[in-house]
Parts: structure tokens; sequence; C-alpha cells
């Protein structure tokens, strides 16, 4: 049975999958493995996101669902005095983020294990995430609704998803919650969209 990447404790076999890719004309060297997202390379909608996420002024930084934390490792390079928390359900997920941000000479990142954000009570100036759409829509639902209580005034949340297949619905369900929505991004069907708190 193939484990899904929201799996909290994964029982695939480890294996350390290395791989290399260049975000805003920076290098970066990532470690994947079994049972987490996008294993061995850098998927689209995450690169999308990487390249096009608008933090430059945040002090605090979300990465929700963060994977093996490529969203806040580079945010931490474009944005280095930002404090930036990587949260995630998946234990081997977290374990490679933080392996990924020693190995990227990431000093401003903590890792948080927690399911979506009932683990923290602390408010961000951005919220990135690339939404795990085979969680199914209630998760990426509420994950987007609860955004607007992790958010301070004037913050952002800023998603990516393949637009004809179910960003549509983030995207309205977006401008329901913030009363606001604008498309920052788009390449190869995937969008980043970007609420902000007011």
């Amino acid at each position: 049975m193939v484990e899904h990447y929201f799996t909290e404790k994964p029982k695939s076999k480890k294996i350390l999958i290395p791989f290399s890719c260049t975000i805003r004309k920076m290098h970066f060297r990532f470690y994947s493995s079994p049972s987490t997202f996008s294993v061995g390379k850098l998927d689209k909608g995450t690169e999308l996101l990487a390249e096009t996420m608008e933090i430059g002024n945040a002090s605090s930084i979300l990465d929700m669902g963060c994977g093996i934390g490529i969203l806040g490792i580079v945010a931490s390079k474009i944005n280095p005095n930002a404090s930036i928390t990587l949260v995630d359900v998946n234990e081997r997920a977290l374990e490679l983020a933080e392996k990924n941000a020693k190995s990227n000479k990431c000093q401003n990142i903590t890792v948080v294990k927690s399911d979506l954000y009932e683990s923290f009570e602390k408010t961000f100036d951005a919220i990135v995430s690339n939404p795990p759409q085979k969680a199914g829509k209630d998760v990426c639902f509420k994950m987007i609704e609860d955004s607007i209580l992790h958010l301070n005034r004037h913050g952002s949340l800023q998603i990516v998803a393949r637009h004809n297949k179910g960003g549509k619905e983030l995207e309205k369900k977006m401008k329901q919650v913030f009363g606001n929505v604008s498309e920052i991004a788009k390449k190869a069907g995937y969008r980043v969209y970007k609420g902000i708190k007011v």
C-alpha cells in the first residue's frame, strides 16, 4: 500500500533521495524520502510558489504543510531576518525538513509537528502553503478558514494549486474568508492565490 505524504507515522522504508535545484537564482540541495511529497524532485506547484511568493517585508512566516521544508527554506534565504516556522503532521517529513534546513545553512527556522494549526497559537505576517489536495477538500478549506486566526493584520495567506483541479474552489474559499483574493502567478496550469487579512 502506498502511504500518503500526510501520513503521520510513515512505515515505508526510509531511504534518503537527494536532489538539487535552483530557485530565485539560488542553489539548494534537498533530501527527500518515500512517504513524503514529491520524492526526488521539485514539483511544479511548489516551484511556482517558491519563485513568486511575496514575503519581503514579513518578519514571521509559516510554511503550513511544509513537507521536506522547501518553501520555508527558500523564505529563509529571501528574508534571513524573519522568523520561519515549518509545520507538518508527517514525522518523516519534519525530520527531513530539519536536515534540509541545516544542509542549506538556515539559522532562522523552527520545525513544529502539528495537524494544521492545532499545536500553536502564534500569529504570522505570512502563511505559505502548497495545500494537501489529496487529503481532501475539507482539509484544504479548514487550512484556509483557520489561517485568518493565525495572521497578523495585513498578513497574507499565499497558496498554490492547479486551477482546474480544485484550485478554483480554493480561490473562492479564500475570497469568502478574506473578502479579497488576487492571483499573483500562473504557469503550467498552476496558480498562486493571495488573500490579505484586512
